[in-house]
């Protein structure tokens, strides 16, 4: 597999602090929203398939082959979605800049499969389950009823996404007889780059397999 995939030559890349501000009041705030969560979008899309190929060679079932797959069609749906609204505002994927996070996640755990599925799926895509609904319901009130919802879209498959990194990373513990919640406590404290931040939406993670148990012994307010 290549060390990275293959990219635009826009969005310019710079660091997170520099990122132009998110908002939910008026065009410019809302195309600086949906451009991040673009490039998210963008970033999921290499993680699922980087994932499929990268480790193609470990002896597991055909079904997990056939979820991330499924994960990769989802993402690159929610790109199109995200960049075909952009687009109705007038603007495109890579008229802002970007930052590197999420692929950086990718090299940090392109040498354990455990390590991934832990940290791409469990953390971050957990995360968007956390942070979504409140951008839709802002979105709503601010009258943006068609990206509230794409984002609707992108959180219901988002808990299947969790699911399945859920499903896989318990299946991996089996086979190597390892502690699942003990195993994933101790590969995001060495991988991940960041806090688990609070308030979780316990809901939607239960419902996605994830209880609390797993992430609430890594939680900083």
């Amino acid at each position: 597999m290549p060390g990275r995939p293959g990219r635009p030559e826009r969005p310019v890349l710079l660091p997170p602090r520099d990122m132009p501000r998110r908002s939910f009041k008026g065009a410019r705030g809302r195309v600086a929203l949906l451009h991040s969560l673009a490039h998210i979008e963008l970033n999921a899309i290499d993680l699922a398939f980087d994932l499929v190929g990268r480790f193609s060679m470990e002896p597991l079932p055909r079904a997990f082959f056939d979820d991330w797959i499924a994960v990769g069609d989802d993402e690159a749906r929610h790109f199109g979605m995200l960049q075909a609204r952009l687009g109705s505002l007038g603007a495109r994927y890579g008229d802002l800049p970007a930052h590197d996070g999420l692929w950086q996640a990718a090299e940090e755990t392109c040498h354990d499969l455990l390590a991934r599925l832990a940290v791409v799926p469990m953390v971050l895509e957990a995360r968007g389950l956390d942070v979504t609904p409140a951008m839709m319901e802002r979105l709503e009130r601010t009258g943006d009823t068609e990206s509230a919802d794409i984002l609707k879209t992108i959180y219901t498959d988002e808990q299947r996404h969790v699911q399945a990194g859920a499903t896989w990373f318990r299946f991996l513990c089996a086979e190597r007889e390892l502690e699942p919640e003990e195993t994933f406590q101790h590969l995001v404290r060495r991988h991940f780059r960041g806090a688990l931040k609070r308030p979780f939406n316990a809901a939607a993670r239960d419902k996605a397999g994830l209880p609390a148990r797993y992430y609430e012994p890594l939680a900083r307010d």
